[in-house]
C-alpha cells in the first residue's frame, strides 16, 4: 500500500483528492496538511511515499516547501497540483524536484494517473507542456536558445509570487501579511523585480504586474 501525504490550504480540495485516491484499493492517504510549515512536521513524522503540493501556501509557496523538504528527504516523491498557469510554474516546480505537475481543473481526470507514474519513478506533464520542453530543449541542442524566456523567468520563485500579488491589485502589507513576511522583504523583492524587468518606477511595476496577470490563461 503505497502512502500519500496531500497538502493544501482548503479542507474541501483535500477532501477531493482523498476520496480519488482511496477509490484505488493499493493507495491510501495517510496525512494531510493545511500549510507548509504544517507540513515539514507531518512529512518529517509521517515519512510518506508521495506528497501531492499546491503552490500557494501561506508563508512558504509549494515550490520552496519542496526545495526544502528533498534536502531532508531526498526519496520523497512530489507532485505539484495547482491552478497556477502551467507554462509559467511548471518548469520551476520541476527544477526544484517535483516529478510532475497536475492543473486542478484536469485534477478529477488524472491525478491517479499522474501519482501512479510518479509512483513507478517516471514523470507527468500535460502533452501541451511535454511538447514545449522537448521544443525548448530541440532549440538548446542547436544553439538556438529561445530569446523568449520571457523577462518573467529571470525572477526567483518568490519575486514571481510577489510580482503576481502586486498584479492582482494587492497592497505592500497586504503581500506581506499574505507571505508571513515583513513589509520590508516585500520592497525588497519589489526592488529587485523593477531591476530584473528594467522598470524604473513603483507604478510601471504595477502596469507590468497587473497586464501580466490580465493575459495569464
Amino acid at each position: 500500500m503505497k502512502r500519500i501525504m496531500i497538502v493544501d490550504d482548503h479542507p474541501v480540495m483535500r477532501m477531493g483528492y482523498r476520496f480519488l485516491i482511496e477509490s484505488e484499493p493499493d493507495l491510501s492517504v495517510c496525512c494531510e496538511a493545511g500549510s507548509a510549515l504544517e507540513a515539514m512536521d507531518i512529512a518529517r513524522r509521517d515519512r510518506p511515499d508521495l506528497m501531492i503540493v499546491d503552490i500557494s501556501l501561506g508563508g512558504m509557496n509549494g515550490i520552496v516547501l519542496i526545495k526544502n523538504l528533498l534536502a531532508e528527504m531526498p526519496d520523497l516523491l512530489t507532485l505539484v497540483v495547482s491552478t497556477h498557469d502551467e507554462t509559467i510554474y511548471s518548469e520551476r516546480a520541476i527544477h526544484a524536484g517535483a516529478r510532475g505537475y497536475v492543473m486542478k481543473s484536469e485534477v478529477d481526470r488524472t491525478i491517479v494517473e499522474a501519482v501512479r507514474r510518479v509512483l513507478r519513478g517516471g514523470f507527468y506533464l500535460s502533452d501541451q507542456m511535454s511538447a514545449r520542453i522537448l521544443s525548448q530543449f530541440q532549440k538548446m541542442k542547436k544553439g538556438r536558445p529561445d530569446q523568449a524566456s520571457s523577462e518573467i523567468d529571470q525572477l526567483s520563485d518568490r519575486e514571481l509570487e510577489v510580482f503576481e500579488l502586486i498584479g492582482e491589485g494587492m497592497s505592500i502589507q497586504d503581500i506581506a501579511d499574505a507571505l508571513l513576511i515583513s513589509p520590508k522583504t516585500v520592497e525588497s523583492h519589489r526592488g529587485r523585480i523593477k531591476q530584473k524587468l528594467s522598470l524604473e518606477t513603483s507604478t510601471a511595476l504595477l502596469q507590468r504586474a497587473t497586464l501580466w496577470v490580465e493575459q495569464r490563461p
